[in-house]
């Protein structure tokens, strides 16, 4: 019930005084599905907006005194803004609601009123991807195929509220380089905030007979593959032991000599085989930017024959006799292609991290970035929020 206005001699039944005490603590509420004028009757009351595309609602002077309030609330899909009509509309915040924002409008004036937001919780979304470990390389005498390398560890989650004016550290690592006649180089951690993604660890090298392979290098989110072997033991896919990414694969001993395939975020890397190098594991889709998008995925190992292909989500294919292994897709955190011997020996890099945030645009831009921060900011790419991504740098943002 919307506040009354009484004179002498007015009786209330029961019902009309029940229903003026329920109003007290649990305010009336007039739903509207398409844009709206705010008029007298809403006075004391909520007014909640339902509908799935953008809508209005405007304020016009002359309709409240001052000290009248409405409380305005957001349950559709399509924003809500409340727009100054013929009165004067102030707040520190934002006028355009999101689905489940709302405040107070509040009358300091007939003409003039300020919005007080308090029901929108600020969904600060984000995804954390750190840097994808090479390939291991092959010697250049050999027959044998290097593992491919790990993905880099993928973390996500959101924050609820931030407090404005906090201020959080972004850290972009690198991938792993490739280095001739050695395991793979382990790709660097990213990280915002207090979020750490690790980065992959490298793929194992493959030596020459009677030597064998190397072990995929242990200790990073995704386990970098076994190198593969002639004639010696081959080398072992490393297991994954941060981030929850997954184990490297094994090389093989003996006819081609494929490398293990490197772990990727949500699947192993594949063994190796004798015409074969093993295929790099498949990482993790996610459509935080808007549209779906893989990273963290393995890298393929090398063969004398047949490359192991790279996994879904940045991983780069392994080589083969006078093909070159292929580098993690950069800000993916894919891992290196493993190598081949004769000629293209070394392990090909990882691909480098990236930090992605999101939150509706109904809330401000962030307030500054560091210098030391490379980014890009959409408001297009998903509808209704605000997707900032870092590539490269280590910084400091300011919401």
């Amino acid at each position: 019930m919307a506040i009354q206005t009484f004179v002498d001699g007015n009786v209330l039944t029961a019902a009309q005084q029940n229903a003026l005490n329920a109003n007290d603590y649990n305010q009336t509420v007039n739903t509207s599905v398409a844009s709206y004028v705010l008029v007298a009757g809403d006075k004391g009351t909520r007014r909640a907006m339902n509908a799935a595309g953008a809508t209005t609602i405007t304020v016009n002077t002359g309709v409240f005194a001052a000290g009248d309030t409405v409380w305005i609330q957001n349950i559709g899909a399509g924003t809500t803004t409340v727009t100054a009509g013929t009165a004067t509309v102030t707040t520190s915040s934002s006028l355009a609601l999101a689905q489940w924002g709302g405040g107070t409008l509040y009358f300091t004036s007939t003409g003039a009123a300020i919005f007080f937001s308090g029901g929108s919780a600020l969904n600060f979304e984000f995804l954390v991807v750190g840097g994808g470990g090479a390939g291991g390389s092959s010697d250049i005498n050999g027959a044998g195929g290097g593992g491919g390398g790990g993905a880099g560890g993928c973390v996500s989650s959101a924050i609820t509220q931030p407090t404005v004016g906090n201020i959080y550290t972004i850290t972009i690592g690198a991938g792993g380089a490739g280095v001739g006649g050695a395991n793979g180089g382990s790709g660097s951690p990213s990280a915002f905030s207090i979020f750490t993604a690790t980065g992959g660890t490298g793929g194992g090298y493959s030596n020459g007979s009677p030597d064998g392979g190397s072990n995929g290098v242990v200790g990073g989110a995704s386990g970098g593959g076994g190198g593969g072997s002639a004639a010696g033991t081959a080398g072992t896919g490393a297991v994954a032991v941060n981030n929850g990414g997954k184990n490297g694969g094994n090389g093989f001993s003996g006819g081609n000599r494929g490398g293990g395939g490197g772990g990727g975020f949500s699947a192993a890397g594949s063994n190796g085989t004798t015409t074969v190098g093993g295929a790099g594991g498949a990482g993790i889709t996610t459509s935080i930017t808007g549209a779906s998008t893989s990273y963290g995925g393995g890298g393929g190992a090398g063969s004398t024959t047949t490359a192991g292909a790279g996994g879904t989500g940045g991983g780069g294919a392994g080589g083969i006799a006078g093909v070159s292994a292929v580098a993690g897709t950069v800000n993916t955190g894919g891992g290196g292609g493993g190598a081949r011997g004769g000629g293209t020996p070394t392990g090909a890099n990882g691909g480098s991290s990236v930090v992605i945030l999101a939150y509706p645009d109904s809330y401000a831009a962030i307030a500054t970035i560091s210098g030391g921060l490379t980014s890009s900011v959409s408001t297009v790419s998903r509808s209704g929020y605000r997707v900032y991504t870092f590539t490269a740098g280590t910084g400091t943002i300011t919401i």
